[in-house]
């Protein structure tokens, strides 16, 4: 190697990506040549300066372009966007908690269990557990489909205050009706306000929406555990902590979400933890707006 920006192999042409430590150096007004190493065009017609022999010096310096600096991994995993996914995935958390601690052991953000609850029911003479984990199905997906209708047709823009005060809303309505329905004190929670908890369910895990499709599932533990898992392998096999740990603080904020929900199951009620948990969306709900808010004035 003779001169910056050239390698010399008599008087053969060497392109940036068969020697990456060169600069590239350009000749005004030079014809395309290829690289001897792998036939890329080089020259003043190629998207790379071309590099000239290094006995030719009255070329100009190219001005070589440098890949834009990459975020730190830190910069990746605490976005805006990525803490209040973990704020929504302990939301989620509660209001699992709210409807399984005092009812018949009903879940709401466990869709995989209800899908075996509705099928091995029968096989285990209970027709009910299969029915009820049925219509917990189709309540979850009526609450996805709702919300995604809204999101198409009404809401607009892609941030996720729709889906909140949606999700706020069907527990509101939860809590209402089992108030009406067994009283302020019961212990239990009757199973039509679990049905309206699991439409929020739904609803909630449309939040994060990118070309229709949603890519942070907040109540879907299992696929994010399985994505934690992968990017652990990744950090074993050469990566960085970055690969796993986002994953990891959204599946501890969802058991964040679902102990505190715990907690608080121990000194109320069952209609009051419905109440509770409706709250606590509302002030979600609340703070999606003011991100939203943000948002829109960045842009």
């Amino acid at each position: 190697m003779n001169d910056e920006g050239s390698s010399q192999h008599g008087n053969a042409m060497v392109c940036a990506q068969c020697a990456p430590d060169i600069r590239p150096r350009r000749r005004i007004g030079q014809k395309t040549a290829q690289c001897t190493h792998c036939g890329t065009p080089v020259g003043a017609g190629s998207q790379r300066a071309a590099l000239v022999p290094a006995s030719d010096t009255s070329g100009t310096v190219a001005r070589q372009q440098s890949p834009s600096p990459q975020p730190c991994a830190k910069s990746r995993i605490c976005t805006r966007e990525t803490r209040l996914s973990w704020l929504l995935a302990a939301l989620a958390g509660l209001i699992g908690a709210a409807a399984f601690t005092h009812s018949a052991g009903y879940f709401v953000t466990f869709m995989t269990g209800n899908s075996e609850r509705a099928v091995l029911g029968f096989f285990r003479h209970e027709a009910w557990l299969s029915i009820a984990a049925g219509l917990l199905l189709l309540s979850f997906v009526a609450g996805v489909v709702t919300a995604s209708l809204c999101r198409r047709h009404l809401w607009r823009g892609g941030h996720p205050h729709g889906p909140t005060v949606l999700a706020a809303l069907s527990v509101l309505v939860a809590a209402i009706v089992d108030v009406g329905v067994d009283g302020w004190s019961t212990k239990q929670v009757s199973f039509v306000p679990v049905l309206f908890a699991a439409f929020g369910i739904g609803a909630l895990n449309t939040s994060f929406v990118k070309n229709g499709e949603v890519f942070i599932p907040l109540s879907y533990v299992t696929g994010t555990l399985v994505k934690l898992g992968q990017g652990i392998e990744r950090h074993i096999s050469g990566g960085r902590a970055g690969e796993w740990l986002g994953y990891f603080c959204l599946w501890f904020s969802f058991v964040t979400g679902a102990t505190a929900g715990g907690c608080i199951s121990l000194v109320v009620s069952g209609s009051q933890m419905l109440a509770v948990a409706a709250f606590a969306s509302a002030v979600a709900s609340g703070y999606t707006h003011f991100h939203a808010d943000r948002r829109a004035r960045r842009t």
